[in-house]
């Protein structure tokens, strides 16, 4: 597993190539060659190479570049794909159905997310835009209907809410359905925190200091959110067991506490109260994953003030190791986590808004990474993904790029480099990116939250690593975060965007044919300013619920689904006076087999966990 980082202020993607032992190498870096830093990136294998390529994306540029990686660790010139207005996030996925990983990219300015489908081959079409919430910040992809299609999320930081765009699994997606989440979300996740086999949704909301989980009722609709209190702050989220006992549990990152927030589920969509563990200065991004291959999963978080990643080994009780850090780029904003160069070890792949890069750090496979290898993407890049993009088995890399409106899509050579960028428009300020086949031809498709444009773009894939031309669909107000799962128990992949503006969540139900019916949007109230959604089954009813990071209100609200689309009033889970959750993740994180949620508080500086009971309490 290698590590890649996007470094904000030195403008360049570092990679770090790891031994498997927990060590890395001496960073390999590569300019943009322009003045905007990067943002948000993510990684697949977007031309079947069986190597993962980077996507990045910029702050303040409408692109995204791709980057494909050569078996030495270098990558190939970028390739540049014009997306919407400042993308913020990317995810990556097959949502077309036709076995080839696409992108998609949030935009904050045009407030809609782009989605580059892919050819198979590293290179993808022109993108297609979906209008989401207002200031799109964060976008994920998943199931949330249950008709193996997959749908994309999104949270709008700037009305509030998550969009839910269902995918019709040919690339195209409904119209938004939007539901209310706390204040101001920046990021959201996905996956099942009540086991009931239905996706539910988490967010991060930063004004309000707490996450949103909304249960899905497994055909698309949710639950009203319940919020849960994080540090302050919070900025992205993760979901996972941390605790070996089969529940999901939530982690956050918390920007202004400088810790993460860790929430312990219990199975039935509800959470414990957070515990808090200290990371470095500022952190903006988490994730989740077994960096030391001994069954635990551990906690990498960017922290965007001290130019580092910090990861935190768990114990597989739900607690974990002291914090461990490694340099990165300038003002590292996303990250995630895969194995990048095919020797079974986790990898971590940075974006850095102000170096405009991305940095691959290779994994040792106990705990230790080689030094960065740093890749040239867009301008201020924001959000970042990991998936093969091209059928060619190898790890690819996409990224959501604020300033200069677009996804990077850089296509890995499978041994931890990856070729230069490609570039694919989308919407105004991406936020968030997801990956997912949303049209259900097996390939990967992009979907982003642009949060100035109040829309997400869809961006089919075509299998080879190059994508359709974007696809929009309006979503609320500033969509922040995006995530993708099929919410009404049809098979067919969904959208989710939390909207930071207002407080209201965007679903975007998927049709057979793969377009998007129209946007339902879901205002369960209680909290403001969502930063960040994710989705999952938290009370175990197998209908997919929806989590928010409510940074105005200082909570986390859960939506319970009823699996047919349609969600209760959000629980509000306090996460402290001034704590502004702005990341959430969920998953087991105490080993009680129930689903836990951990938020990010960016005003506390704290990273907190909710542990769930599996009946949806926390």
């Amino acid at each position: 597993v290698d590590i890649a980082v996007a470094n904000h202020g030195t403008k360049h993607v570092d990679m770090m190539l790891g031994n498997g032992q927990g060590k890395f190498a001496i960073q390999i870096s590569y300019e943009i060659g322009f003045d905007t830093p990067p943002l948000v990136m993510a990684s697949g294998d977007f031309n079947n190479d069986a190597r993962s390529e980077i996507a990045v994306a910029y702050d303040g540029r409408d692109h995204v570049d791709i980057f494909v990686a050569y078996n030495n660790g270098s990558f190939e010139t970028e390739t540049r794909y014009s997306v919407g207005s400042h993308p913020q996030s990317i995810s990556v996925g097959d949502v077309n159905n036709d076995t080839r990983l696409d992108i998609i990219v949030a935009n904050w300015g045009s407030n809609d997310v782009s989605v580059l489908l892919g050819y198979g081959n590293g290179f993808f079409e022109n993108q297609r835009k979906y209008s989401v919430g207002s200031s799109p910040r964060s976008v994920t992809i998943g199931d949330v209907n249950n008709d193996t299609r997959l749908d994309i999320i999104v949270a709008n930081g700037g009305s509030n809410d998550v969009s839910i765009l269902l995918g019709y699994g040919n690339g195209s997606f409904e119209t938004q359905t939007r539901y209310s989440v706390g204040s101001w979300p920046q990021s959201v996740s996905i996956g099942d925190v009540n086991n009931d086999t239905r996706l539910d949704i988490v967010v991060v909301n930063a004004d309000s200091t707490d996450v949103s989980v909304l249960l899905g009722y497994g055909n698309g609709s949710f639950e009203n959110q319940t919020r849960y209190s994080v540090g302050s702050d919070p900025t992205s989220v993760a979901i996972g067991d941390v605790n070996n006992d089969t529940r999901l549990d939530i982690v956050v990152a918390n920007y202004v506490s400088n810790d993460v927030s860790v929430l312990l589920g219990y199975g039935n969509g509800s959470f414990e109260n957070q515990t808090r563990y200290s990371v470095g200065s500022d952190p903006t991004s988490v994730a989740i994953g077994d960096v030391n291959n001994d069954t635990r999963l551990d906690i990498v978080v960017a922290n965007s003030e001290s130019d580092d990643v910090s990861i935190l080994l768990g114990y597989g009780n739900g607690s974990f190791e002291n914090q461990t850090r490694y340099s990165v780029g300038s003002y590292p904003r996303s990250v995630s986590i895969g194995d990048v160069n095919n020797d079974t070890r986790l990898d971590i792949i940075v974006a850095n808004r102000d170096s405009n890069d991305v940095s691959v750090l290779l994994g040792y496979g106990n705990g230790f990474f080689e030094n960065q290898t740093r890749y040239l993407v867009g301008f201020s890049p924001r959000s970042v993904t990991i998936g093969d993009v091209n059928n060619d088995t190898r790890q690819d890399i996409v990224v959501a790029n604020v300033v200069s409106n677009d996804v990077s899509v850089l296509l890995g050579y499978g041994n931890g480099s990856f070729e230069t960028q490609k570039k694919y428009s989308v919407g105004s300020y991406p936020s968030s990116v997801a990956i997912g086949d949303v049209n259900n031809d097996t390939r990967l498709d992009i979907v982003a939250a642009n949060w100035e444009s109040n829309d997400v773009s869809i961006l089919l894939g075509y299998g080879n690593g190059s994508f359709e031309t974007q696809t929009r669909y309006l979503v609320g107000s500033q969509p922040r975060s995006v995530s993708i799962g099929d919410v009404n128990n049809d098979t067919r992949l969904d959208i989710v965007v939390a909207n930071s503006f207002g407080t209201e969540v965007s679903v975007l139900l998927q049709y057979n044919r793969g377009a998007i019916t129209y946007e339902m949007s879901l205002a369960p109230g209680g909290g403001s300013s969502l930063r960040y959604v994710v989705i999952g089954d938290l009370n175990n009813d197998t209908n997919l619920d929806i989590v928010l990071a409510n940074y105005g209100t200082n909570n986390v609200g859960v939506l319970f689904g009823y699996g047919n689309s349609s969600f209760e009033n959000q629980m509000m889970l306090s996460t402290g006076m001034n704590s502004h959750p702005i990341s959430i993740a969920v998953g087991d994180f105490n080993g009680d087999r129930e689903v836990d949620i951990a938020v990010a508080n960016h005003g506390t500086k704290h990273v907190d966990m909710m542990l769930g009971n599996g009946q949806g309490k926390f």
